[in-house]
């Protein structure tokens, strides 16, 4: 059996395909809604936040020898950073640059992807990628999952 989570897609190239047909799709029907200018000016410093995110995660990985790729084998649990707020601050990025584009541009296509997104990343990925952890981890991942919450606050 080979050491991994078992997932089987990719988040970032899904997280991609995502962004471009809500892009799409949002232009060809014109399924947009128009939001003050405050909310836009929110959405795009939210979108820089979430950029900035995915690479300080990015870095994290880097600094302790780590693949990102959740189809890789993991050598250790990253618990400091980012990572000692939130277990899972890649895939927050994605969902928020998600919502983020859609405060920025109003294109309904991006905040209905960011909800299914969410949904594929938690069932699919995030639920496979704790058993896998918590299986080769043992103690010290459910004392990691003890106390950093998985999303943000819960």
């Amino acid at each position: 059996m080979k050491d991994s989570a078992r997932i089987y897609f990719n988040p970032l190239k899904i997280f991609v395909i995502s962004l471009s047909f809500s892009y799409l799709i949002g232009e060809i029907f014109a399924i947009y809604m128009k939001l003050p200018s405050l909310i836009s000016i929110i959405g795009f410093v939210l979108l820089i936040i979430f950029f900035t995110t995915f690479f300080i995660c990015l870095r994290e990985f880097y600094l302790h020898s780590e693949q990102p790729p959740p189809s890789t084998p993991t050598e250790k649990i990253i618990k400091n950073g980012i990572y000692s707020y939130t277990r899972n601050p890649i895939y927050i990025s994605f969902v928020g640059f998600q919502i983020s584009m859609f405060l920025l541009f109003g294109n309904l296509m991006y905040l209905l992807s960011s909800i299914l997104l969410f949904l594929w990343i938690h069932f699919f990925v995030v639920l496979r990628e704790e058993s896998y952890l918590s299986n080769k981890f043992g103690q010290e991942y459910e004392k990691y999952r003890r106390n950093v919450p998985r999303w943000v606050l819960f």
